[in-house]
């Protein structure tokens, strides 16, 4: 959840709202997120989430050898740190966000052998079947009001037998306090409760907004949008790492899962 809040209540919000909100708060908070975050993210690292598995580790996307060549689409980049480290093992990535800041953040680092493109991933522009591979690292699918039409659109860009794979916050975070200490290890929401996390003005504009599924609901999304589920991965927190991100610490990762990974085909 986000670390700039508004006034922050739980209710509805739907799919321009959710987007507009989006836009406007990475394009706000782009230069602190890559200050506080760009050392861990590295420039060409691909790292899944805050528990540090990076695609050098997990091999999600499959066999390394297979992406010299492939074309990758790379959803909600930000700063292009993953498209990096596919275009520097071979592949043909293109980076999306729909926030501006975040791509000149990806222009400041470099963009060799990385096409960049601004654009909102319920609407990707681009033919049917050209990627190879598709991907996202907590990136654009909890920020939208309607997944699966994200994950149609993936599968419709994607070949047969294209693999996509996403990670986003465990659902099960849902239902704890967004804390890093003992504070966020106690239930204080219902996990069943799929009402978004809304930052707002004080005349009731979205700021930030963040949608909840359960690990059920992602699995039925996936399901719904023609996609075949082939691996659920949930990283576990590892020794080395002892920086904290916002509700992610190594106190709660030794005992809760933080993120999801969902990794998927779309069969011919």
């Amino acid at each position: 959840m986000s670390a700039d809040e508004g006034d922050a209540v739980r209710r509805r919000a739907g799919e321009a709202e959710s987007r507009r909100a989006s836009r406007l708060w990475w394009d706000r908070n782009a230069d602190d997120y890559q200050n506080e975050h760009g050392g861990f993210l590295g420039d060409d690292r691909f790292v899944w989430g805050p528990e540090g598995l990076t695609e050098d580790e997990a091999r999600l996307l499959g066999d390394p050898e297979r992406l010299v060549g492939a074309r990758v689409l790379e959803i909600g980049a930000g700063a292009a740190q993953c498209s990096r480290w596919l275009a520097a093992h071979g592949a043909r990535p293109v980076a999306l966000d729909v926030s501006h800041r975040q791509l000149q953040h990806a222009l400041r680092l470099g963009t060799d052998g990385v096409t960049l493109v601004e654009a909102d991933a319920g609407a990707l522009p681009f033919a049917d079947a050209s990627f190879d591979l598709a991907c996202s690292a907590y990136g654009a699918v909890p920020f939208v009001a309607d997944p699966v039409r994200v994950l149609r659109e993936v599968r419709r860009v994607l070949r047969p037998g294209g693999r996509w794979v996403f990670s986003v916050t465990h659902p099960l975070r849902w239902a704890l306090p967004d804390e890093p200490g003992p504070e966020g290890l106690t239930v204080s929401a219902s996990y069943f409760d799929r009402t978004p996390y809304v930052e707002q003005d004080e005349e009731g504009r979205a700021l930030y907004v963040e949608h909840h599924r359960t690990l059920g609901d992602r699995v039925r999304d996936v399901v719904a949008a023609g996609l075949r589920l082939t691996d659920l991965v949930e990283p576990e927190w590892p020794a080395w790492n002892r920086q904290e991100w916002g509700g992610w610490s190594p106190l709660r990762g030794a005992l809760i899962p933080g993120t999801a990974i969902f990794v998927c085909e779309r069969d011919a």
